[in-house]
């Protein structure tokens, strides 16, 4: 397959248009045009028209094979950084290990997997929710943002979140065992899509860990969504929720103009944001493009709490979770404001925090630049030291067509994907702003390199913490067709990963990705601590020796208590009655690393796994009658072909 027309051009050398990009950028502008925009596209030419932004010309072709190797990770040796990745609607989150690029793990969230048994168990179903016949509230999930916990501005290792947009709920993961220990459904919440927790609280607290994790809603509705109103808009409007990160319940919410896309929060606990658009409120697209700019909206964390505290709140429906006024007819002074709304170009999407806590960076979308905000100047605003929200904008650079998401390194440049232009665009934080200042000689721009298709999020090691290192960059993109073998009309998506360490980026390994990853964060190993075994007491049911393998029965209820060390069940066979309401509890006692037993009973639908120490629960029904062998699915000794055990139903 030729994909010779969509490989960078030799440096120094600008390339030519080709149809894909032609066709895509055609098409953006042209849906633009017929909406009636003016957002300063039509400046920006096609490629073969004119050089980027700055006169500067296209990186280097990627890396050289013999340099490869040192990209490379040898068998038997570790990467150097986890990766953590939401999986898109497929309701998971995965982490890779880089720089190889190798899936390590999958772990189920708001989906059902028949590997672990999640969705399955009863430990499980109770974390995603049930209604009360006991059935999956949700089996569908939508995850987009996954972020960790902090102390002191880099991650502590304790915890991930991750959001689900389509039922608006919230996840959290621990990290010693790396799976799902608490979903919270918000309340009053359509399109969830942005969250980040607090890297600390407020700087005279004493305390300097996430205790918050901050969420934002995209799709706004009727409050309450009720069936009233449906046809009022001004009736709709969006909520910014704070989360508590232990108990993971609701603390507070805050109604605003405008639907948040992104969510972003400083290094001092004092302010949290949210990139908007549809500031006009419109329920129909037209609606929705009318103003040439929208806004990222800050919230005054301390102030909010306070007005909480004070009771300045209201409700929305049957929620008891208090909500205060974060609109902009209701915070028009800044001294007692609870919100500002910074004025930035049409459509933003995405907006994140420089690792040295000066910068917010939000990317055009519909503008071919990026908007960097000040946040002393936002500090300066809500103190009634600065009268235009606008005036916290300190550099507007033109660095492409489509610009979505920012990642930074430890050297003051952001890497910008470029949605339109199929590339990563390097720039410098200093330089916009000095340009943004009048200095007719500052280029912002420093490299940009071609990546394949279409970027969606971008983000480098280390890079939403104070410790960003400058090593890697990577770029998930969309449209990937023609980088890997074709596998059906569905094609595999490609994570691109880039050396950022030197002053031209370099493009050093396609790994493929199944769709769809929205965001992820890079992680140095050595922060991540996990457990290897189980603890027994951590579960009340468990069983604790073999000998205690048994099956009680009180009428029509029965509960197995069975044990599994390898090769063998703790009980050879059990007798049940057609009708009975079955609860299986399997506890495996084997203290080895890695080794799990799976507990699978043909036609009962139930397949779940346990490993070292750890205890699971099923419940069901015995409806059929007959012998069914229930046998362990995860490989685990010699003789694991012979681990059985019979389950005998009676009539």
């Amino acid at each position: 397959m030729d994909t010779s027309k969509d490989k960078q051009a030799p440096e120094g050398e600008i390339p030519q248009d080709v149809s894909r990009r032609k066709f895509l950028n055609t098409a953006a502008m042209a849906g633009l045009a017929g909406a009636g925009l003016s957002v300063g596209l039509a400046s920006c030419k096609g490629k073969s028209e004119a050089p980027a932004p700055g006169g500067e010309t296209k990186a280097a072709a990627p890396a050289a094979s013999g340099e490869l190797s040192r990209y490379e990770v040898p068998p038997g040796q570790l990467d150097s950084y986890y990766a953590f990745s939401s999986g898109g609607h497929s309701g998971e989150v995965r982490i890779y290990g880089l720089p190889s690029g190798r899936e390590l793990k999958r772990i189920p969230v708001f989906n059902m997997d028949c590997m672990v048994g999640w969705g399955i168990t009863n430990e499980s179903k109770k974390v995603m929710g049930t209604k009360a016949d006991g059935s999956l509230k949700y089996y569908t999930g939508d995850t987009h943002h996954v972020h960790g916990s902090y102390t002191d501005g880099t991650y502590n290792s304790k915890y991930l979140w991750v959001n689900d947009k389509i039922h608006g709920r919230l996840a959290r993961i621990r990290m010693d065992t790396m799976e799902c220990d608490k979903i919270t459904e918000l309340p009053n919440v359509q399109g969830f899509h942005g969250i980040f927790p607090d890297k600390r609280d407020p700087v005279d607290s004493k305390i300097n860990h996430t205790t918050r994790v901050f969420c934002g809603m995209e799709f706004h509705t009727p409050q309450p969504n009720d069936g009233r109103d449906v046809n009022d808009p001004k009736k709709y409007y969006c909520i910014f929720t704070c989360v508590d990160a232990e108990t993971m319940e609701p603390r507070w919410q805050c109604k605003v103009d405008g639907n948040m896309d992104l969510v972003a929060t400083s290094y001092d606990g004092k302010l949290a944001c949210a990139n908007q658009y549809n500031m006009e409120g419109g329920v129909h697209y037209p609606e929705m493009m009318s103003a040439e700019r929208d806004s990222c909206v800050f919230f005054d964390v301390a102030r909010i709490e306070a007005a909480v505290k004070a009771g300045k709140t209201f409700t929305i429906g049957d929620s008891k979770v208090p909500v205060v006024d974060g609109t902009k007819a209701a915070n028009t002074d800044p001294k007692t404001a609870l919100t500002c709304y910074v004025p930035v170009p049409k459509n933003p999407h995405g907006v994140n925090i420089t690792p040295d806590g000066r910068y917010y960076v939000a990317s055009g979308k519909l503008s071919p630049t990026a908007t960097v905000m000040e946040h002393a100047l936002v500090l300066k605003w809500f103190n009634g030291e600065l009268k235009d929200p606008r005036d916290a904008v300190v550099a507007e650079p033109e660095i492409g067509l489509g610009p979505l998401h920012t990642g930074f390194d430890n050297k003051g440049n952001a890497y910008t994907t470029l949605f339109l232009d199929s590339q990563i665009v390097k720039w410098n934080l200093d330089k916009a702003i000095a340009k943004y200042k009048g200095d007719k000689n500052a280029q912002p721009v420093l490299d940009r390199i071609d990546v394949h298709y279409q970027p969606g999020h971008g983000f480098t090691s280390m890079g939403e913490t104070k410790e960003a290192d400058g090593k890697f960059y990577v770029s998930d993109n969309k449209f990937s067709k023609d980088r890997f073998l074709p596998v059906g009309p569905m094609h595999a998506e490609t994570a691109q990963l880039i050396d950022i360490t030197g002053d031209k980026m370099k493009l050093v390994a396609d790994h493929a990705t199944y769709p769809e990853p929205h965001d992820s964060i890079i992680v140095r190993r050595d922060l991540v601590k996990t457990r290897q075994i189980y603890n027994l007491d951590d579960s009340p049911i468990a069983v604790k020796e073999m000998k205690d393998c048994r099956v009680e029965r009180k009428g029509k209820k029965v509960t197995v208590y069975l044990a599994s060390q390898a090769p063998t069940f703790g009980l050879p066979e059990f007798n049940l009655k057609v009708g009975d309401e079955v609860t299986l509890i399997l506890t495996n006692l084997d203290k080895v690393e890695d080794l799990t037993h799976g507990f699978a009973i043909p036609k009962y639908n139930i397949n779940f796994i346990v490993n070292p120490q750890e205890t699971h629960s099923v419940t069901f029904k015995a409806d059929k009658p007959g012998v069914f062998w229930c046998y362990c699915t995860n490989f685990c000794h010699a003789m694991h072909l012979e681990m059985r055990s019979r389950m005998i139903v009676e009539k």
